[in-house]
Order: structure tokens, then sequence, then C-alpha cells
């Protein structure tokens, strides 16, 4: 979910008012980065159309699996969104059948993208199970819908809060120890341009 300035309306200077948005997040200057977009950071409709014609070129579409919450506190936090409400994500796909892969931007941690996911499939009654594919980070997964298999990615969220988690990745470790300039931004980069 986006920070609460988002819903409030009150946008910070280098905010873009779209997915993924927030001048705190990683996700659109990590695609930058990958496809070199030269993207404009600020309030602009120039800047929304700028992603809008991105995702449109590439085919990509973009959706929180959260279709509402409420917070006690105001922060941007996961673990603070309460009263959760999921979007139909299976709907979704069913609607879309080129859709062969789910990108998300985290993991299986408690109101995560993919604990979410799971939680949705689960409460569909549809007997749909993930069936590991690798269990290491990026943790990969598939199943099966009306026969068609689709993909599931836990990609590294493209947030600050999960810079000690990145930290502490072994591979991390080992390409930081080879270059001390390697940051937390670059490993996201070369995770998210894999699947991207």
């Amino acid at each position: 979910m986006p920070p609460p300035r988002f819903t409030q309306r009150r946008l910070k200077e280098r905010d873009v008012d779209f997915c993924y948005g927030s001048q705190d997040g990683l996700l659109w200057p990590i695609l930058d980065r990958i496809f070199e977009l030269e993207l404009i950071y600020d309030n602009s409709e120039a800047a929304v159309l700028q992603r809008k014609s991105f995702l449109q070129k590439r085919g990509i579409g973009i959706c929180d699996v959260v279709e509402s919450s409420f917070r006690e506190k105001i922060d941007a936090s996961d673990l603070g969104m309460q009263k959760v409400k999921l979007r139909n994500m299976l709907q979704i796909l069913r609607k879309h059948p080129k859709i062969d892969t789910l990108l998300f931007t985290g993991g299986n941690s408690k109101n995560g993208p993919e604990y979410f996911f799971r939680r949705h499939l689960k409460d569909s009654e549809e007997n749909i199970k993930l069936k590991i594919v690798n269990n290491e980070p990026p943790r990969i997964h598939q199943f099966v819908l009306d026969g068609r298999l689709i993909k599931t990615v836990s990609l590294i969220a493209p947030s600050g809060a999960a810079n000690m988690a990145v930290g502490s990745m072994q591979l991390y470790k080992e390409l930081k120890a080879k270059n001390p300039k390697f940051n937390t931004l670059d490993f996201r980069v070369l995770q998210y341009k894999e699947f991207f």
C-alpha cells in the first residue's frame, strides 16, 4: 500500500502520483536503471505518463494485492495494515489470460505480497496450491489456474526497510567484498533485471 500521504493528497516534492510513486520507494529507480528510462521524479502528469508508457510498451500490469486497509499508526509499513481487504487476483488473472508470471515486491512475511496471495488462494476455496520451484531468494513458486501454469517470484521489497535483509544475504556480502561501492540498490537491480 502507498504511504498515507498519497490518500491524504499531501505528496512530497519528488513523489509521483502513480503506483509505487513514493520518493522513498525504490521500484522506479530500479526500473529506471535497468531500462535507462530517464524518468522524471515529481508530481507532474509527465512523470505519470512516462511510467504508464513504459508499462504499456513492455506489456506489464501493476497492482497491489491489497485493495484496502486501515492503519492505527500513520506510516507506510506493511505490518501496520489492519482490516485488510484483498483484491481478487484470481479474477484479474482470468480476465488477462496472457499473464504467466506474478512478480511480488516482497515475500511471505506477515502482510507481505506473497503472504497475502497465499491467503487469497486459501480463501478462494479453489484448492489452488503454490508449488516450490526455488526456495532460495528470490523464491519462485508456480500454480495452475484453469489449466494455465503461472509462476510467482518473490523479489526483495523495493523499500528502505528491506535493506537489512539484503545486507545479511550471502550473495550480497560476496559482491560487496569484491566491490566496496556495491550497495543494496545495485543488488536489487541485479535481481530485478533477471525477471523484468
